[in-house]
C-alpha cells in the first residue's frame, strides 16, 4: 500500500512540474475604423449595401468569427483571415491552406469576391463551391447577407 501511495504521490509531483507556464495573453486586434469612417465608407458601397445595418452585420459576424477573422494580421483559423477579402482571386490567400474546389472556383471559373460573389457564396456555399471546406449552411435572409457583406466590407478594407 506505501508503494502506490508513493508512485501516485511521484506520478503527481511530475505532473504539477510539467504543467506548462501560463500564456502571455494575445494582443488585441488593431484599432479599426472610427464611427465616422464606418459612415462614410458604407455611403461609398453599391445599393442595397449603402443602407446595411452595420451592427445587425456586426451581430451576423457571430456565425462566422469562430473559424474566421476579420482583422489586418488576423490568424487564420479553420478559415482563412478575411482582412483584404474583396478584390482577391477565390482560394488565393498565400498563407492559407484552401480545398482544391475553392482554388479552382478562383483560378479556372476566375471568380474574386466582390458583393455579388460573396452574396451568393453565403447564401449556398456548398452548391456555389461543391467540395469547399466551409461547413457552414449558409444565410438564407437576404437582409442578414447583406448588412454582413457591408460590415465586411467597412471592417476588412485594408487603410489606405
Amino acid at each position: 500500500m506505501r508503494v502506490a501511495i508513493t508512485v501516485v504521490a511521484a506520478g503527481l509531483l511530475l505532473t504539477a512540474c510539467g504543467e506548462k507556464p501560463a500564456s502571455a495573453p494575445k494582443a488585441a486586434p488593431p484599432a479599426g475604423p472610427t464611427e465616422a469612417e464606418k459612415a462614410a465608407l458604407l455611403a461609398t458601397l453599391p445599393a442595397p449595401y449603402n443602407t446595411a445595418d452595420l451592427v445587425a452585420g456586426e451581430k451576423a459576424w457571430n456565425k462566422c468569427r469562430s473559424c474566421h477573422t476579420a482583422f489586418e494580421g488576423g490568424i487564420n483559423m479553420v478559415g482563412p483571415n478575411l482582412h483584404g477579402v474583396f478584390g482577391r482571386v477565390a482560394g488565393s490567400k498565400a498563407d492559407y491552406q484552401f480545398s482544391d474546389a475553392m482554388k479552382a472556383h478562383g483560378i479556372k471559373d476566375k471568380v474574386t469576391w466582390d458583393y455579388a460573389t460573396l452574396d451568393d457564396y453565403l447564401t449556398h456555399p456548398q452548391s456555389t463551391v461543391p467540395g469547399t471546406k466551409m461547413g457552414f449552411p449558409g444565410i438564407k435572409d437576404e437582409t442578414e447577407r447583406h448588412n454582413l457583406i457591408a460590415y465586411l466590407k467597412v471592417e476588412t478594407t485594408p487603410k489606405k
